[in-house]
């Protein structure tokens, strides 16, 4: 089975209006760029997105929302987005908020193939309402549904023809238990090797959960904020 992809056109070609993607990155960082200018440029709609975050005003996800291409956000963290508080406040965005933790685990469960997870994360809150409760040794835990993901889009650093895949640092986030859950895994790589290149040890998603795989370009690789010492 040949995974190589042209670029980022022909790897989204039938992601369509409706549909439900996992998008990897944490902050600006491990973004899947290319894969999202795609997704802008062909004009999808009505989209849910899973993704520890919403990007900013002019990039990330942020470029989607700015285009209306987003139905729903499923997210941990989605400040310093204006776009996103705007479309928020005035309906026309809806918004499930998930404790960190529990997104991961959601995703890693679908990767697992698990239909739902307990956590002691959100009891007594606002997370916990219309959920099921269940009770373990005196503590209650929780139910939450592993997602249910039409894509997962990733960004990795290095990957192979087969599609294993190497992250660095902190792109290491939330790409890997993303990698696993979709139905249709896509990843952008920085650098595209030969089958045999990369050290088996240090392989981090194993090329059995990828679909499709292409060399990216021009990554950005935004710092969200730079904090530097005054002279």
């Amino acid at each position: 089975m040949n995974k190589v992809v042209s670029g980022a056109d022909e790897a989204i070609r039938d992601i369509a209006d409706g549909m439900t993607l996992m998008l990897g990155g944490f902050g600006l960082c491990g973004l899947p760029e290319n894969c999202i200018a795609a997704l802008v440029k062909k004009g999808v709609k009505e989209l849910t997105c899973i993704s520890n975050n919403a990007g900013v005003d002019d990039f990330g996800i942020g470029l989607m929302l700015k285009q209306r291409q987003v139905k729903k956000m499923i997210s941990s963290y989605v400040g310093e987005n204006a776009e996103f508080e705007r479309q928020l406040l005035s309906g026309e965005l809806e918004v499930e908020l998930v404790p960190q933790g529990t997104l991961a685990t959601r995703c890693m469960a679908a990767g697992y193939g698990m239909p739902a997870i307990f956590t002691p994360a959100g009891i007594g809150t606002e997370v916990a309402e219309g959920k099921e409760v269940r009770n373990f040794k005196g503590k209650d835990y929780l139910m939450e549904l592993a997602f249910e993901a039409d894509f997962a889009i990733v960004k990795a650093w290095k990957g192979d023809a087969m599609g294993n895949l190497v992250y660095r640092s902190t792109a290491r986030n939330f790409n890997p238990v993303m990698a696993m859950a979709g139905k249709v895994t896509i990843a952008e790589v920085e650098e595209l090797v030969e089958v045999g290149e990369l050290d088996p040890d240090h392989i981090h998603t194993p090329g059995i959960y990828v679909h499709r795989i292409f060399q990216g370009k021009d990554y950005e690789k935004r710092i969200e904020q730079r904090t530097v010492r005054k002279k």
